[in-house]
């Protein structure tokens, strides 16, 4: 059993001439946008190659819910915080401490930014994605789902940011807008639009591979 000891390398885009590969190593979670609309005919094309992702036992559990109305977002982004932070709180002090990054993942720069829309940081789209709650593996389906969403959407000039505080919609009073079957629940929500900003590229790791033969 050996493993790989490289440590952590910078990738070099210059060397890459594969276009699937140099989409996979362009695409960056964007938590600023600028307010174009991404066109109806695009947002299409997104949510068919995340019908295209794979699933267990083929049964593609997932639903959609597009969202682009400012207001909407906004309201639903206000009262998932609510709900994500009043969730946090009834967990205990400990779980308060070890969760208040990750309730917020962003940092005080984009809160700052995007006062009136913490979750959504200011996008112009955000689609919801709901499993069946009876399906075991639908969580893993929903990954590649969204996964398949942004790669495509990158490769058409569109930014993406998953947001997984999407998780309590539920609990959000404008929740009934989207029509969500009961036997479903929100797994996460994918950001897109035109991005406002271009992170850096984080420096990946590279020693977590073990060859067994």
């Amino acid at each position: 059993m050996q493993a790989l000891t490289s440590t952590t390398s910078n990738i070099n885009m210059e060397q890459i001439s594969n276009e699937t590969i140099k989409t996979i190593y362009q695409r960056r979670a964007v938590r600023k946008y600028k307010a174009t609309l991404v066109e109806p005919s695009l947002i299409e094309q997104i949510i068919d190659a995340g019908r295209m992702a794979p699933s267990a036992i083929n049964k593609q559990p997932w639903k959609f819910y597009v969202v682009s109305n400012k207001e909407t977002i906004s309201t639903f982004s206000k009262e998932i915080f609510r709900a994500a932070f009043i969730d946090t709180i009834k967990s205990g002090v400990a779980h308060v401490i070890k969760t208040a990054k990750d309730l917020m993942h962003f940092s005080n720069r984009s809160f700052h930014l995007h006062v009136d829309d913490v979750v959504f940081h200011g996008a112009p789209l955000v689609i919801f994605i709901s499993s069946s709650k009876q399906n075991e593996w639908a969580e893993l389906d929903v990954g590649m789902c969204a996964q398949n969403m942004m790669l495509a959407a990158k490769s058409m000039g569109i930014d993406s940011c998953p947001v997984g505080l999407a998780k309590f919609a539920a609990h959000a009073k404008s929740y009934s807008k989207l029509n969500v079957p009961a036997t479903h629940r929100i797994n996460l929500a994918v950001i897109f639009g035109y991005g406002n900003e271009t992170p850096e590229i984080h420096v990946r790791i590279k020693n977590n591979v073990v060859y067994i033969d």
